[in-house]
């Protein structure tokens, strides 16, 4: 049977690799090894480690602070797997996944790949509206939730798999803090892999528990895209640019509202259908619904500023002028 390899990089969230450890004893598929990377955490988990040395083939390590594409490129360094299974630390598996990745490969081969996301039911209300924000086709246009997509798929960094030969062959991820998934993904693909969506690989995403984290978190997304395009001019497609027209639209409606308030019949049917969705697909929950609403704000107005900041900074570089020598 195939050995898989998952690569966790983990900075002080020692309860969150402990919910993940957890998930990983009750894996249908037996034939994998577990690497926890330490990406010099002030409150480490080694502790934790040690209480499933008994009932997993685990390998912990502990190296300076150098970012997340640098803690998995060292834990792909001590693995053993032909596949490599790269999750972040505040993922949780159900039983299946790595039955169900392994099932996928057997009925066709890929060079890398990745899953969606969902909220399990003991997430928070904040956890699940966030999930609700990352994966609404209203909001991201459902990629993330395993829906049709918007644009071609590129494995990331919470549930992406890779074989291990592709995965050195390219040099694994670079030293970019934000976007470094994204950056490794375009380059699988201008390498000639392939990639693909396994819809029935999925993990329980927490993700973040304040608002104000949360949109920090996507507001570095939406400057990394632009970090992206210097690199990839071809990369930057029109649904990237989605988020930056909601701020410039919703900053338009609020301005002409003045004006003429009707005009913010447009934002109130957009909360509606929001609420409506999301109400639906959190069976009915009103306070996650609301929440959800909320949330997509977060997401839209965190991503979009962060893109239009992007692109200032993209538009200054390129008015600025080398020093002219003199005579």
């Amino acid at each position: 049977m195939r050995l898989y390899s998952i690569i966790i990089p983990v900075y002080n969230r020692p309860d969150e690799v402990k919910d993940l450890l957890e998930s990983l004893t009750t894996q249908t598929y037996p034939h994998f090894e577990v690497v926890i990377v330490e990406d010099g955490s002030t409150i480490p988990c080694q502790a934790i480690v040690n209480d499933y040395t008994a009932r997993l083939d685990i390998h912990y390590f502990r190296i300076d602070n150098s970012g997340p594409g640098m803690a998995r490129n060292y834990g792909a360094q001590q693995s053993r797997g032909e596949y490599l299974l790269i999750l972040d630390s505040d993922c949780v598996l159900p039983p299946g996944y790595v039955d169900e990745v392994d099932k996928a490969l057997k009925q066709e081969p890929v060079d890398a790949f990745g899953g969606p996301d969902r909220a399990h039911e003991s997430f928070s209300s904040i956890q699940k509206a966030i999930n609700y924000a990352m994966t609404s086709f209203f909001t991201t246009g459902g990629i993330r939730g395993g829906k049709k997509k918007l644009d071609v798929f590129y494995p990331r960094s919470f549930n992406m798999g890779i074989k291990r030969d592709v995965y050195f062959s390219l040099g694994g991820f670079s030293r970019m803090r934000y976007g470094e998934d994204i950056d490794f993904s375009l380059r699988i693909r201008k390498a000639g892999y392939q990639t693909r969506l396994f819809p029935g690989a999925y993990v329980f995403h927490k993700r973040r528990t304040r608002f104000g984290q949360f949109f920090r978190q996507v507001q570095h997304s939406g400057r990394a895209r632009i970090e992206l395009y210097k690199k990839y001019p071809d990369s930057l497609k029109p649904v990237h640019c989605l988020p930056a027209l909601f701020v410039v639209g919703l900053v338009g409606l609020c301005g002409a509202a003045f004006f003429w308030p009707p005009v913010l019949y447009a934002l109130f049917f957009y909360i509606v259908v929001l609420f409506t969705d999301a109400l639906s697909q959190n069976r009915g929950d009103v306070k996650v619904a609301l929440l959800s609403v909320w949330a997509s704000f977060v997401q839209l107005t965190g991503y979009g500023t962060g893109f239009l900041l992007g692109v200032a900074s993209l538009f200054r570089s390129s008015k600025t002028l080398p020093d002219q020598k003199k005579d």
